[in-house]
């Protein structure tokens, strides 16, 4: 059986006392009332070391929201996957649309943060979507399809263990315009496909592939009672403990 996970994603949010707050608060609700899923929350860097020490890992997992494509070196403001995985950190998620829109990151970078981040024992909330025009041309296959094929598909089936996809269609993120059940069930059904294609079906079949983008407490039960959707990758519902949790509960439903 794959792995369900609903993930945080907090982006460039809370101050380091409110994130640890706010952790705390997770972790504390979390362990009162056990998930039916994996729970990861993924902070800004400055944050790890300290919310790692308020998080039970066996039930709420941390995770970085970005890490260097080199390994270390003169690299000023550059955070590396060694440096993520020492502060307790699990997870990295790579491959943000905001990470290629807003500063360039390309799919060669990527594929050098990929296998750093495996390389240091992180695994990786790979993300791949299309924007409004791709979607509108009828091209989002082809643009996941390529996402997928330059920065993770050269992994071996053994790598490939350690890789949560994440489907954000760009579009969706933040705008409070969810793509609807049927879409994001065809979408991942697609990615799954290629998964296959690529290494077997086996492979596709454990492979754990996330919806992402304006996912909340009311979507949620309808998202994940689709057969190819095993969670989400939360924004800003995952800013408060309620609203996560929320997301988290529709695996009970």
């Amino acid at each position: 059986m794959r792995k369900k996970i609903v993930a945080g994603n907090w982006k460039m949010n809370k101050d380091l006392q409110e994130g640890v707050a706010l952790a705390k608060e997770i972790n504390d609700s979390m362990v009162a009332d056990k998930p039916n899923c994996g729970v990861v929350i993924c902070t800004p860097f400055i944050h790890l070391a300290k919310v790692a020490d308020v998080l039970d890992q066996s039930v709420v997992a941390l995770g970085a929201e970005n890490c260097a494509d080199k390994e270390k070196g003169a690299y000023t403001g550059e955070v590396s996957a060694s440096m993520v995985k020492s502060t307790g950190a699990q997870y990295v998620i790579l491959g943000h649309s905001e990470r290629r829109q807003y500063y360039g990151e390309t799919a060669a970078m990527l594929k050098d943060k990929v296998e750093l981040a495996l390389a240091n024992g992180l695994k990786v909330i790979f993300c791949c979507g299309e924007t409004l025009d791709e979607r509108e041309a009828e091209k989002q296959n082809e643009v996941v399809k390529a996402e997928l094929k330059d920065s993770v598909f050269h992994l071996s089936a053994e790598e490939w263990k350690n890789i949560v996809l994440a489907y954000e269609p760009i579009w969706a993120i933040g705008t409070g315009k969810t793509a609807t059940s049927d879409q994001a069930e065809e979408m991942l059904a697609y990615i799954r496909a290629i998964v296959a294609d690529n290494y077997s079906k086996e492979v596709a079949e454990d492979t754990t592939i996330l919806y992402g983008g304006s996912c909340n407490a009311k979507n949620a039960p309808e998202l994940f009672s689709k057969p190819d959707i095993d969670g989400g990758l939360i924004g800003g519902a995952s800013l408060k403990a309620e609203d996560f949790k929320g997301i988290i509960d529709a695996w009970k439903k």
